[in-house]
């Protein structure tokens, strides 16, 4: 079953396993056993629940997709729905998957979208090697830059350089930059200390400036 299926399956996205408004105050304790069951389900390699818990999260799955589309040029062709459409594609195809909790779910899906966003750039960016230098501005907020498809991709190569000395750095770059989390969001799903986020954060964020402006200078 497809995820267009499964929703007009359930009627809607917030209508899944005979739940009300996940929303609603009174759900919160239901919701919370809906999606550990359904992510034991998914690690027993039920494909249905995968769906089912894609259509549970939507809210917070397009709120991901929407912080990795912040600062995309207006002209940018991949919409939301677009960019979760594909992440559930992609988490499809994940195999045997392991995910433990709803912060690790939505961990792994914002890493999945920063591969879509990845693969779309490089399709759509046509600057000339050694031309202008990308400029990258690594700060508290979201990032806007004059070439931010160029930024994805030279992130995203300084990023998979960074995780092989420093992957927790790596994983903090990633929530933070790519799926726009907070300090605390950051803190929860990676299980540290808020002051342990911002030393790491800082640190990676000082060495992808030095690294990035060395790359474009080169």
């Amino acid at each position: 079953m497809s995820l267009s299926e499964e929703q007009d399956h359930n009627g809607s996205m917030a209508a899944v396993a005979g739940d009300s408004d996940p929303t609603h105050p009174a759900a919160g304790a239901v919701t919370s056993a809906v999606v550990a069951e359904l992510l034991a389900q998914v690690r027993r390699g039920s494909p249905r629940a995968l769906n089912s818990l894609t259509a549970l999260l939507y809210r917070e799955l397009r709120r991901l997709a929407r912080r990795q589309l912040l600062g995309q040029r207006p002209e940018h062709t991949l919409r939301t729905s677009d960019l979760v459409h594909e992440t559930y594609l992609k988490l499809a195809n994940v195999s045997a998957p392991h995910w433990k909790d709803r912060c690790h779910f939505l961990s792994v899906a914002s890493r999945a979208m920063r591969s879509v966003l990845v693969d779309y750039a490089r399709r759509r960016c046509y600057a000339k090697r050694g031309g202008d230098a990308v400029r990258v501005s690594l700060t508290e907020g979201c990032i806007f830059t004059d070439q931010p498809s160029a930024e994805v991709i030279a992130v995203d190569q300084a990023l998979a350089r960074l995780s092989k000395f420093a992957p927790r750095k790596s994983q903090v770059v990633e929530l933070r930059y790519f799926a726009g989390f907070s300090i605390e969001e950051t803190a929860e799903v990676m299980a540290l200390s808020t002051i342990t986020v911002k030393r790491e954060w800082n640190t990676a964020r000082a060495w992808l400036r030095r690294e990035l402006r060395q790359r474009s200078a080169a």
